[in-house]
């Protein structure tokens, strides 16, 4: 795929190990990388022959569920995702779409969904939902009681210390389709208040977890009174919940004025308040919701509009935008609401980094502009062509995974077509398609192309962090233009792009210095201005005067002799076409992945023959014939790039500098660049790379 630019290699260094029935399927790296390996004779024997299998977790933007392929490499389905903020993350394992297990190697679940299993990524930002030492801690049980002729049972913990003089209590409601063992298992509320209580940042208090229907409220409270020593009156009774549970929890704090002094909504969905409350019967009324992905983004700001036309005081916590409706954002509501209970606080405004409401969020309606629709503050809606109403499963797949890795985010079908909004995305270039019961689909609504791959549309999400990914004003940027030249490799006329820098001068009497720049396998000459930005990159680089002026040959490497191909075919044609020197101090070559083992033959057969050389997730694994000296005394350049340990070239490029250093040949290396074995790599590495050519 294009997005991969994959080379196959003889070596099959990349392939891991048999993993024992008894090995962990998922490993988690002191830099947060999540390395995913599953037995394909576990998912054989349980789910039975599939032809994908993907961990489906929270690990999209604003913690959407989503899905994360895994590649078939011999014994093992696995993939390494990363790096992870901070945080409790949960996933299942899925093969085909609807064939779901539970990894059976790590412990941790969820009581009420038997196929997620949680992992925490430990971090400062995670610090409050770890285990605190022993026997400092609250305690965790269950209380059973009667409601009419029901049994039900809520979730309590009471504090490590508690009071002669009875406690307040906090009834923290759960919402549809969440438990009260979720806000254990899930919500990290256990730890949560036990790490508040350790560092003496709350009241100790009894906080009660249900999730039955409001009616039943009544019982539990009674139960709560009978069972433990707490005080009864209104001043120290609070109540919160999220979703459904948080629009239960106004309701009874609002409808019923005296009964709770302090009031939550975490991504509480009502968008009105009805009747006649008491705007002086409640301490604390404080709102949370998420980015506009939550769906109460909409509600919050119907309910503060009715607030405020009723008189009634509240407290916005502002709009988190690093978060929807879901865990992450509740697991940080709760930290910020308990510590204002019962006691006087300082500050009531918003959270740090929380923003203000802005109005509703709607969309463009289906089929009214081309996709994606992309907000100025990187909310992107996709929606797919008609024809797909009957489909099972829909996604989305784009490289909006830490680093630029590639997630799939499901879709829903509204009216005769599928749609699904994400983000934030961060400022950058971005490429997607979708899939529609695992079958490749190209966004018809969306005017880009990929000449290689037609199944790929591309989109710029804008901001200072893109600026050399967007285009230049009109008529200040380079031209691009087609090469066709005689491939005798090939036995047939092939094409190249050539970009000529602003100002080029076919008759300038000093020849202009030429960079050949190379594309990976599955891929083509175009690729590098399609999915590279090639073009935009180096416009900004010499209009911002740090390019030394030079023209760029993107040829086609698809060939068998990429050698012969470049000094025989190539380089003749753009010198006949082009101003461009034949000193070798003026010619550089570049390329990524293939093409970047094709750079390094090039300069195993040919030392000197370029004094710039460079490669982008790549390897030097071929030491015939070296000549190192020839290669030390001819390169003024050998700068070499690859991406993090997502980058499945990266264990390679290790060896290889091993391999270099060995060898004696020098190089430039500055670390690994964030990210896969894809454009946003190597998209950085063309921005490090061209404004330093030509300089020494």
């Amino acid at each position: 795929m294009v997005a991969a630019g994959l080379l196959t290699i003889a070596t099959g260094v990349i392939a891991p190990r048999h993993a024992a029935a008894d090995t962990p399927w998922l490993t988690v790296s002191e830099d947060r990388f999540a390395s995913f390996s599953v037995p394909a004779a576990y998912i054989q024997d349980n789910l039975g022959q599939v032809s994908q299998v993907v961990i489906e977790g929270n690990f999209g933007p604003s913690a959407a569920f989503a899905e994360f392929g895994l590649t078939r490499r011999g014994d093992l389905w696995s993939g390494t995702l990363g790096p992870l903020e901070p945080g409790l993350y949960h996933y299942q394992v899925t093969g085909d779409d609807t064939k779901t297990l539970k990894d059976p190697t790590n412990a941790a679940g969820v009581a009420s969904k038997p196929y997620l299993s949680t992992f925490l990524v430990p971090g400062g930002s995670a610090g409050l939902l770890t285990d605190v030492p022993q026997g400092q801690g609250g305690t965790v049980e269950t209380l059973t009681y009667r409601a009419g002729t029901t049994e039900r049972s809520a979730v309590v913990w009471t504090p490590p210390r508690r009071s002669a003089k009875g406690l307040p209590v906090l009834y923290l409601r759960s919402g549809d389709g969440v438990t009260a063992t979720d806000w254990l298992d899930l919500g990290r509320a256990r730890q949560i208040l036990d790490n508040l209580s350790v560092r003496g940042a709350m009241e100790p208090m009894v906080v009660v977890i249900g999730d039955g229907p409001d009616q039943e409220l009544k019982d539990l409270r009674k139960a709560v009174g009978d069972r433990y020593h707490v005080h009864h009156d209104p001043a120290h009774q609070a109540i919160a919940g999220v979703a459904d549970g948080g629009t239960r929890a106004l309701r009874a704090a609002l409808a019923k004025p005296g009964q709770f002094a302090y009031a939550g909504s975490f991504s509480g969905l009502l968008t009105e308040v009805t009747g006649r409350p008491d705007p002086h019967a409640i301490k604390l009324l404080r709102l949370y919701t998420g980015n506009v992905t939550d769906p109460a983004y909409n509600a919050t700001v119907g309910l503060t509009r009715s607030l405020d036309r009723a008189g009634v005081r509240y407290e916005f916590d502002g709009v988190n935008p690093d978060a929807g409706g879901n865990w992450n954002a509740w697991r940080e509501n709760l930290v910020d609401f308990v510590p204002r209970l019962f006691r006087k606080v300082s500050g009531h405004g918003p959270s740090a980094g929380h923003g203000p409401l802005k109005g509703r969020f709607s969309p463009p309606a289906p089929g009214t502009t081309p996709t994606p629709f992309v907000t100025k503050d990187g909310f992107v809606t996709f929606e797919t062509p008609t024809g797909h109403a009957d489909a099972r499963h829909v996604t989305v797949w784009a490289n909006i995974a830490p680093g630029g890795s590639w997630l799939r985010v499901p879709m829903t079908l509204e009216g005769d077509r599928w749609r699904v909004t994400i983000g934030p995305l961060e400022p950058w270039f971005y490429y997607h398609q979708f899939f529609v019961d695992r079958v490749q689909v190209k966004d018809a609504g969306n005017p880009s192309k990929v000449t290689s791959e037609p199944a790929w549309s591309t989109f710029l999400v804008p901001g200072p962090r893109a600026r050399l990914l967007t285009d230049v004003p009109a008529g200040r940027g380079g031209k691009v233009q087609n090469l066709t030249y005689q491939s005798t490799v090939a036995n047939q006329q092939r094409t190249a792009l050539v970009w000529t820098p602003p100002g080029y001068d076919a008759r300038r009497a000093e020849p202009y210095p030429v960079l050949y720049l190379q594309h990976g396998a599955g891929q083509s000459y175009t690729d590098w201005t399609e999915m590279g930005r090639a073009k935009q990159i180096l416009d900004h680089l010499s209009l911002d005067g740090k390019l030394v002026p030079m023209v760029v040959v993107m040829g086609n490497g698809n060939v068998p002799d990429f050698t012969t191909e470049l000094l025989a075919n190539i380089v003749p044609a753009a010198r006949a076409g082009y101003n461009i020197s034949r000193d070798p101090a003026r010619q550089a070559l570049a390329g990524l992945s293939m093409g970047g083992w094709q750079t390094f033959a090039v300069l195993r057969a040919h030392p000197g023959e370029f004094a710039y050389v460079a490669t982008f997730s790549a390897g030097f694994t071929d030491t015939t014939g070296v000549d190192a000296a020839a290669i030390n005394n001819g390169t003024k350049l050998l700068r070499l790039y690859v991406g993090d340990r997502t980058d499945f070239v990266y264990p390679i490029f290790q060896t290889s500098l091993t391999t270099l250093d060995g060898l004696g040949i020098r190089y430039e290396f500055d670390g690994v660049t964030p990210g896969p074995h894809g454009w946003d790599v190597w998209q950085k590495n063309l921005i490090d790379l061209a404004p330093r050519l030509f300089k020494r």
